[in-house]
């Protein structure tokens, strides 16, 4: 027997075993070899030319359950992307909560080379473009948010056909500054014109101007019924049924963002029904000395009467024709008849509270009155507080004001102890949207990247016993030894100022692109929108771009620079109201 440690060995006795493990070891290495080296023929092509051609057909056309597949889903736009993106300020957090904005990202692009290779297989310049195209659709926002990268975009509508044109679309979007401190929507729509290349494949040649895609503009449909208020019977009723104040605000709905650009509805609403009128509960103010005023002094007061209103639970009736004082008009007077609407915006005010036309109120008055037994609850005293009047029943509430100022002020109301209780609803008024379309029609024209400096001269400039050192802060090499150091060279600059003549300025021209609102009068002169549509809204007659219009929009696109000098905070170190006026430091 062999022991545990003894090496095996070929015994040389046993050769008929010897030669059958050499002839094992051979067939061990013939294999590996030839497994080492072999490559079978392809079964797609292991077959004559034309079974080779229908079976590569059949493999590459194959549509079998692949665990990944084409993106065949519906088209996201901007309503799909509500949870996508990251704000990227304050202003921003806000808004996104309403609707993220879209990046090229967020743009499905699987089927532009399929696309691409469709159009130049069968290319016939001559064939118009498809402006329903979900491919066509792809390349305009593709188009739009590479031409346009100050900006963020938040909704695309569907591209619009150009009658007469085969090679331009029309489409609108909805947008916001990408520095942006305020949270609002504006909203663009331009033409893209489409060319194409050696290969046939459709590009975007050129974008036009701001608002230059009209196709794509939404009207919003005229309603029916009397006076083109409403279609059917309008329910006049307040926004909120609570009679405490505590208890308003926490009714109050969450703060909306306005949208400019949208095509604007504020046509007077109509009570059609005289049990509506009946029921209703409403609130009127009367006389008093806050007519031709400033427009601070306005807004102060009819605020205050719009907070009584909602107070009360009832419906405050109001006067659509107010007095622009004189040191908004170019005549040095007060001008009558001027529309809040020209102001403000009234459709926003219609739909977030309950308010009607002073002549209209009166008109169902004098109809339902004495048939109805409607009643007139009169006070003649401002000092009768908001609170003791929460218990009356009658159908109207009517202050009347007297003829002593100031104690016939509106605002009057809301001092002493209803201070605390009545809130000025200041979310309920919002800048007339026709002029905001002007502030962003400016902005567009700078491309929304721009600083800008606000210059007050004018009749401070010439009083320096109250101004000492403000004529010589604002001249231009102050201006330019100011702005030298905090706004870089070439840089567009919007100067909003009150200086008539804005030649003074034309020594900062060598070393920014300045400009001013009187640069941009094309939008509000006879061809244009703004024209046309207040033209309608006065009855045919024109309206002049008055004092405070040009404040507003002065204002507003100042306030869309990206750096903001404001002349009392940055450019002299007198006071705004005079000397010794300046608020006392911290």
């Amino acid at each position: 027997m062999l022991g545990a440690g003894r090496r095996f060995q070929l015994r040389p006795d046993h050769p008929i075993r010897n030669g059958g493990f050499a002839l094992f070891v051979a067939a061990v290495l013939v294999f590996t070899i030839i497994a080492a080296t072999y490559q079978p023929d392809d079964p797609l092509l292991h077959a004559s030319s034309s079974s080779s051609s229908s079976k590569l057909t059949s493999f590459l056309v194959s549509t079998s359950n692949a665990t990944f597949l084409a993106d065949v889903s519906v088209l996201r736009t901007g309503e799909d992307f509500q949870n996508s993106s990251s704000p990227s300020s304050a202003a921003d957090s806000r808004v996104a909560e309403i609707a993220p904005f879209i990046q090229l990202s967020d743009i499905d692009n699987s089927t532009t080379s399929a696309a691409a290779a469709a159009i130049a297989g069968v290319c016939d310049p001559g064939v118009p473009v498809d402006c329903a195209d979900r491919d066509l659709f792809h390349l305009l926002m593709r188009a739009a948010i590479e031409s346009f990268p100050d900006i963020h975009f938040y909704r695309f509508g569907k591209p619009a056909s150009v009658p007469g044109a085969t090679d331009a679309c029309d489409m609108a979007w909805r947008f916001r500054p990408r520095d942006a401190t305020r949270p609002t929507f504006y909203k663009d729509y331009r033409r893209f014109h489409l060319a194409r290349s050696e290969n046939c494949t459709l590009f975007v040649s050129k974008i036009d101007d701001y608002h230059s895609g009209v196709n794509a503009r939404k009207r919003r449909r005229p309603k029916h019924g009397a006076g083109g208020g409403g279609g059917g019977e309008v329910v006049f009723e307040p926004k909120k049924n609570a009679p405490a104040a505590e208890e308003h605000k926490a009714d109050e709905k969450p703060d909306v963002v306005p949208v400019v650009g949208e095509a604007v509805n504020d046509t007077i609403p109509v009570i059609e029904s005289e049990s509506t009128f009946s029921a209703g509960k409403y609130l009127i103010y009367d006389g008093g000395g806050d007519r031709c005023k400033s427009m601070n002094h306005y807004l102060w007061s009819f605020l205050c009467a719009l907070g009584e209103a909602q107070y009360l639970n009832r419906t405050l009736v109001m006067d659509l024709n107010i007095c622009l004082s004189s040191i908004y008009t170019g005549t040095g007077q007060d001008a009558e008849g001027k529309d809040f609407r020209f102001y403000f915006d009234f459709e926003h005010l219609k739909d977030s509270a309950s308010v009607i036309d002073q002549r209209q109120f009166w008109t169902d008055w004098g109809k339902w009155e004495k048939k109805d037994k409607l009643s007139l609850h009169f006070v003649n005293d401002f000092k009768l507080t908001p609170m003791k009047l929460a218990g009356v029943k009658d159908t109207l509430i009517m202050r009347k004001f007297g003829d002593v100022e100031p104690d016939n002020y509106w605002y009057r109301v809301c001092e002493g102890e209803t201070e605390s209780v009545i809130q000025r609803p200041w979310h309920l008024l919002w800048k007339s949207r026709r002029l905001m379309e002007i502030v962003s029609a400016v902005s567009s024209r700078l491309s929304w990247d721009f600083d800008s400096v606000h210059v007050v001269r004018g009749d401070k400039a010439r009083n320096p016993e109250l101004w000492p050192n403000l004529a010589r802060d604002t001249s231009p090499d102050a201006l330019l030894a100011t702005l030298g150091d905090k706004i870089d060279n070439g840089r567009r600059l919007y100067i909003a100022t009150n200086e008539p003549d804005t030649s003074f300025f034309d020594p900062l021209k060598d070393k920014y692109m300045t400009y001013f609102l009187n640069d941009f009068r094309g939008l509000w002169n006879e061809t244009s929108e703004w024209y046309t549509e207040t033209k309608e809204l006065n009855g045919g007659i024109p309206v002049e771009f008055d004092g405070y219009m040009r404040v507003e929009v002065d204002t507003e696109v100042f306030l869309r620079g990206k750096k903001q000098l404001e002349t009392f905070n940055d450019l002299t170190s007198d006071c705004k109201d005079g000397v010794n006026t300046c608020p006392a430091s911290s």
